[in-house]
């Protein structure tokens, strides 16, 4: 424990941002680093709880006390050392985390939680800075080819960690360059992508093998790999969005958010956004701007608050943001008692940049032009009953309500429903579950090929980026087990033991 009165003395600060009127010009990442007064600081806050709780809200476990102190300490490579223990890419984590585990903050019962994502972020550049970061190549290699199909943080995580395990690792991903949606799904501002050119670097000198423009199942023969493979690890993501089928959704004019953000990022990278048709069947070949035009995003979560940044960013004439659901409350309830991760009213940067706000609002159609071109969309306003735990379970349309509302683009971000089957999955013949994600126990990560594993989003559904590297960890072990017959990657459990020790 750093200070055992910090939590006492010091109350809890965010970096600050650089301003709208300023960043709205550009897409580089507007959070400026704390100061070292103020890290020390917000370290100090930590309590060095006797049950941390923070350790249960973060998927990955880490080893959050012990961090801290050696935070608080000015000890940058033991902190590293730490933090390196659970989590293969803090750099990640400390910008797009929703942060779970300041949730979970024992201090955040009756105060403001100790900003716990900043330390991490702050943590691993001071790392990068000071040369703790180094390539760990493995001492020797098992013999064993493993594949990992997707470049996103499940299938990095994966492939660094069974790297590690000393086996020989090849990772396929059908776009031109590795990341998965945090290349070309999460805007610039809140992630810049030499973060990830400087890791993928990084795991390129320690052994992994990356090919690009490989859409396996397109261009790539998926029994190519199974003869050539001793495992294959499916991390694809889950990347079929949710639709809105009311009349006019073929009007030009109405698209989806992961459209418009992956090309704008293309754009913003210097790439052609329609190149490789035919490797990703899925682009779209149609320019996407929001300049002066009247936007509607339709979804209240991080993509749709992620469009709203990006449509202020192309100088939108104005920005609407819908959500299906009532406005949440401001502070936790009775129904979200701590430690629970608790349903609470976000206001992004993305929103401070600029955009109306609606709640409890159903679009009914959308309405074009002669020539087929979006001009606005109709909406409705609802009631909604709440059941015994709080949560709204029935809605009905309030009448008299229903107008339009004047627009030229709809972004749709009302989240993913399941991997994409064409191609990989369906050549495969593999067992999906009833949700339409590839079946595989949270225990095995194996499918219902022997040789084939799966972990992320394409198994547990649309999760977070926590979530994902999770996965990918314990993903990686079981494949050692299963190619090896033990394992010598850590559980997560035994991650943390060490780390404490």
């Amino acid at each position: 424990m750093g200070k055992p009165t910090g939590f006492m003395e010091f109350t809890r600060e965010t970096p600050s941002k650089r301003s709208v009127q300023e960043r709205v010009h550009d897409y580089k990442e507007y959070i400026q680093p704390f100061t070292e007064i103020q890290l020390n600081k917000q370290a100090a806050r930590c309590m060095n709880c006797g049950v941390p709780f923070c350790h249960s809200g973060c998927p990955l476990g880490n080893v959050i006390p012990e961090f801290n102190d050696a935070v608080y300490d000015g000890n940058w490579e033991e902190a590293y050392s730490i933090l390196a223990s659970t989590n293969n890419f803090p750099e990640f984590t400390g910008r797009i985390c929703p942060a779970p585990c300041e949730s979970a903050c024992v201090l955040g019962i009756n105060q403001p939680p100790v900003t716990i994502e900043e330390i991490e972020k702050h943590i691993i550049e001071i790392a990068f800075d000071k040369g703790f970061v180094k390539t760990n190549k493995p001492n020797i290699r098992s013999g064993k080819k493993v594949a990992v199909i997707g470049s996103g943080p499940a299938g990095l995580a994966a492939a660094a960690q069974l790297n590690y395990a000393g086996h020989t690792v090849t990772v396929f991903e059908r776009d031109d360059a590795p990341g998965g949606l945090l290349r070309y799904g999460i805007p610039d501002f809140k992630l810049e992508k030499w973060v990830i050119d400087r890791r993928v670097k990084l795991l390129e000198e320690e052994g992994i093998n990356f090919k690009c423009n490989a859409n396996v199942g397109v261009n790539v023969s998926i029994n190519d790999l199974l003869r050539e493979y001793n495992a294959i690890v499916l991390a694809g993501g889950s990347t079929v969005p949710r639709d809105l089928k009311v009349p006019g959704r073929e009007l030009n004019g109405v698209y989806f958010a992961m459209q418009f953000l992956k090309q704008n990022n293309k754009y913003v990278a210097g790439k052609d956004p329609f190149a490789n048709p035919n490797i990703e069947s899925n682009i779209l070949q149609a320019e996407l701007k929001a300049t002066n035009k009247n936007v509607v995003v339709i979804g209240g979560g991080d993509t749709g608050s992620d469009c709203v940044g990006t449509s202020n960013r192309q100088s939108a004439a104005s920005v609407t943001q819908f959500e299906l659901l009532p406005k949440p409350p401001e502070s936790r309830t009775e129904h979200m008692p701590w430690p629970t991760y608790p349903m609470i009213l976000k206001t992004t940067t993305s929103h401070e940049e600029g955009v109306e706000r609606k709640w409890s609002v159903a679009s009914k159609e959308f309405i074009g032009d002669e020539n087929g071109n979006l001009k606005a969309i109709k909406i409705v306003d609802l009631e909604w009953k709440s059941s015994a735990d709080g949560r709204p379970s029935q809605f009905s349309e309030l009448a008299g309500s229903e107008r339009e509302i004047p627009c030229e683009l709809v972004l749709l971000a009302m989240g993913f429903l399941y991997p994409q089957k064409e191609g990989l999955l369906n050549e495969l013949g593999i067992e999906l579950d009833e949700r339409g994600n590839v079946k595989a126990s949270e225990k095995t990560y194996q499918t219902s090929i022997s040789k084939i594993f799966t972990a992320g989003d394409m198994r547990r559904g649309q999760s977070l980026v926590v979530w994902a590297i999770s996965e990918g960890r314990e993903c990686a072990r079981k494949v050692d087990e299963f190619l090896m017959g033990h394992s010598v990657l850590e559980t997560k459990d035994n991650s943390i033991l060490q780390a404490t020790m």
